[in-house]
């Protein structure tokens, strides 16, 4: 008996190892942040049987991507043919040798997707540098009905109008024809050391209307290179035309703040910059307390999912063809609540900071691209510089996991200093 016990002692540890000695966790995968995004503004005719080779531009890297596709206003399935992945390699359609991957759904190389949805790739081993070009291909072989797109990219992309097996060109010579929308492609999250990202939420103003193109001049483009250090993300969601509280240009955004805002992939704050629209369009939005509402509702909403908010203040607009001096006392109107009613995490107050002192219902002519409305390139850095120096003193600087808190103190940004020769 004492041999057949001394033999168990030999070949158990060797036959159960898992009883004998603490097994060893896998570390845990980095997690999945937001790099880039637009928000679905409309639609356009689909291309059928052509490739279109989207260039996105990064905010944060990784060792890996996956991409979000969108049908959300299509009105017929998709049926995504090819979706490829690319480092860009200079201005224009050709890859970076060696860096083109396929992406995948569930291991497969096709996917249709039904009206209304969005649809997220497997993951793709790629290594992408924060600020990066990524060319992202997306061949449709058929006509799928209107193509879900984002008309202001302000960034040239490319189509091959034979599109066939060209998604996986490395070349771009099949790439003869240029577009300036963004075609079904929504957003890239990143797997990487990022600490989470930043969602620009709003209208023009945001999409970058004014900002000189093919540059990433945008404010939210200006905001990454600035959050870059602490390895923040910041995602694009602003559509030129869109109301906060009407569909235009695309949903309102009240209508799509989970789509475009909440649902993405690690989000800490959301920067909502938007009114200006509901103010000088048609039908004109008159009461302020629909406003105060409506930006309530929205940081109820964030403050459930976790994350905080930054309230921008509405900019001026006086000589724009649709100013009226009764627009702007509700700008005025807006204004005070968003810096005083305590809705918001933290106030940056754009307002101050790009309105003329001379003339405090127009922009700086240093900020006005010509219309009164919009930014030009030192424009969209001021407001960026406004909303960095409220994120770093508060939601972000403070408290990294980005967590809603109760009683938050209000931060404000401070006016900045008058451009010289004014």
């Amino acid at each position: 008996m004492a041999k057949v016990v001394r033999v168990l002692a030999v070949l158990l540890p060797a036959l159960l190892p898992g009883l004998t000695a603490p097994a060893v966790a896998e570390p845990a995968p980095p997690p999945w942040t937001g790099s880039w995004e637009t928000a679905p503004s409309g639609t356009a005719a689909a291309l059928p049987g052509a490739a279109v080779r989207n260039v996105v531009h990064l905010s944060v890297g990784g060792t890996a991507v996956r991409v979000r596709l969108s049908n959300r206003l299509g009105t017929a399935p998709l049926r995504l043919g090819a979706v490829t992945v690319a480092l860009s390699r200079a201005a224009g359609p050709e890859a970076v040798p060696g860096t083109l991957r396929t992406a995948t759904f569930r291991s497969a190389a096709e996917l249709t997707v039904p009206p209304g949805a969005d649809a997220v790739t497997d993951p793709v081993p790629l290594r992408v540098p924060a600020g990066a070009d990524l060319l992202v291909t997306v061949y449709t072989p058929e006509n799928s009905g209107p193509a879900t797109y984002h008309r202001t990219a302000l960034q040239t992309s490319y189509v091959a109008p034979a599109g066939a097996g060209r998604a996986a060109d490395e070349d771009g010579s099949a790439y003869t024809a240029t577009t300036s929308r963004w075609y079904y492609v929504t957003g890239v999250d990143v797997r990487g050391p990022a600490a989470g990202c930043v969602v620009a939420f709003g209208d023009s103003l945001t999409d970058g209307n004014g900002s000189t193109p093919d540059t990433n001049r945008r404010w939210p483009d200006r905001l990454a290179l600035r959050l870059r250090e602490p390895r923040f993300g910041v995602l694009n969601a602003g559509i030129a035309g869109n109301r906060l509280l009407l569909d235009g240009a695309g949903p309102s955004a009240l209508a799509r703040l989970d789509a475009d805002a909440l649902d993405r992939a690690g989000v800490r704050v959301l920067v909502v910059f938007e009114g200006i629209n509901d103010i000088k369009g048609t039908p004109e939005a008159t009461d302020a307390t629909a406003f105060a509402d409506a930006y309530r509702t929205v940081v109820t909403r964030a403050h459930a999912r976790g994350v905080r908010v930054v309230g921008v203040t509405l900019t001026p607009y006086g000589g724009y063809s649709a100013w009226t001096a009764a627009g702007e006392a509700v700008r005025q109107r807006v204004n005070a609540f968003i810096r005083d009613g305590g809705a918001f995490d933290a106030v940056a107050d754009a307002d101050a900071v790009v309105r003329d002192p001379d003339d405090p219902g127009r922009i700086l002519p240093a900020y006005d691209p010509g219309d009164h409305l919009h930014f030009n390139d030192a424009g969209m850095a001021a407001v960026a510089d406004t909303v960095h120096r409220v994120l770093i003193r508060g939601p972000l600087g403070s408290d990294r996991t980005g967590r809603a808190r109760t009683a938050a103190p209000v931060t404000r940004s401070a006016p900045r200093p008058r451009p010289a020769g004014r």
